[in-house]
């Protein structure tokens, strides 16, 4: 099994295309220093509709995934609203954050000329997949799976689509034999099982990250659902909700700015959310804190992520206020979806024997 590799803030695990005779794969993990040997790959990632990205999305797989378009021929990003009912959803709620959430994307960089942006459960092949590959897992494997421990841990219980959650993620990945996934360090073990359940489908059928730390804890990452109003700063705070989240944010008694994670988690992390808003590297952020005390920095901080926000957060209100351009623009990706996923699941359907 191919180890991730680090790109950017994310890993990038790589996946060849390879399901057609002789081999007839589903997909097989490779080394990632190799080169793509279809010439150009297939990327494919998803977000939850659970509100409006914050600055750790932002800056930990937004920022990364206007960079992939750009790079390789064939993008897909999903809003996985499938995954979002794992927890209980109000409707008309969730169909604003849904498209809340494309707006969002719209609005942060992704261009659907580049990259197909469409809505998960409008495909409805992700659903079918997942089916066929949740008969080729085991109890035990998922029960393992550290997000099923945290998440029912702190429910003391546990949906059924919570516990099989990550076989749905198999099958988005898997349906369009995608061979580029950046995902999260914490989603590495669920990348893991798609890569074995392609190898299990395949036997029985033949054929990286720097995170953005709550303000609150540095011990967490940001989060959408931290309870503390102050530890999460969402792309579409104003300023002044900006500048008063990181004026409280926790540093430690020291007065000058240095970098190091593990005995000052708290001004690290700024340095790092200052470094990666201003697109400079952390040495030359360290720099610019030169002779400022970290009361001084936070301000220099607050200004830098004001600047890089303020254009999302007007490009956002902007487009919520055209919600059938929203609804066109997701219609013409669950298209282009269907497209590509229907003619993987048909082969999927014939080996199974359903047709």
């Amino acid at each position: 099994m191919a180890l991730p590799c680090r790109t950017n803030l994310k890993f990038l695990f790589r996946f060849i295309r390879n399901f057609n005779p002789p081999k007839r794969s589903l997909c097989t993990a490779v080394c990632p220093d190799k080169k793509d040997p279809t010439g150009g790959g297939l990327v494919f990632s998803g977000i939850q509709p659970t509100g409006v990205p914050h600055l750790g999305n932002y800056l930990g797989a937004l920022v990364n995934w206007v960079a992939l378009q750009n790079q390789y021929p064939s993008v897909l990003y999903s809003i996985v609203d499938m995954h979002s009912i794992t927890q209980p959803q109000d409707p008309a709620q969730l169909r604003n954050n849904i498209l809340d959430m494309a707006a969002s994307l719209l609005a942060c960089g992704i261009n659907p000329e580049k990259a197909i942006l469409f809505q998960q459960s409008q495909v409805s092949e992700h659903a079918e997949l997942s089916w066929i590959l949740s008969c080729l897992t085991s109890m035990p494997r998922l029960r393992h799976l550290p997000q099923w421990k945290m998440k029912s841990k702190q429910k003391n219980e546990g949906s059924v689509g919570l516990y099989t959650y990550p076989v749905l993620q198999a099958a988005d990945i898997l349906l369009y034999k995608s061979t580029h996934v950046p995902v999260g360090e914490d989603q590495v073990q669920h990348l893991e099982l798609a890569q074995d359940l392609a190898r299990i489908f395949n036997n029985r059928y033949g054929g990286s990250t720097q995170k953005v730390k709550s303000l609150r804890d540095p011990s967490a990452k940001m989060s959408k659902s931290d309870p503390q109003a102050m530890a999460t700063i969402s792309i579409t705070d104003p300023p002044d909700d900006v500048a008063l989240k990181i004026r409280r944010a926790v540093t430690d008694f020291t007065s000058e700015v240095t970098f190091d994670p593990e005995t000052r988690p708290g001004v690290s992390n700024l340095v790092t959310i200052h470094a990666a808003v201003a697109a400079i590297s952390v040495e030359e952020a360290v720099l610019q804190a030169k002779g400022l005390d970290t009361g001084a920095y936070k301000t220099l901080v607050s200004e830098a992520v004001i600047q890089r926000l303020t254009p999302i957060r007007e490009e956002i209100q902007r487009l919520r206020s055209d919600r059938a351009h929203l609804e066109a623009l997701l219609a013409r990706g669950n298209s282009s979806a269907r497209e590509l996923a229907a003619p993987v699941l048909a082969e999927v359907r014939h080996r199974v024997g359903f047709c």
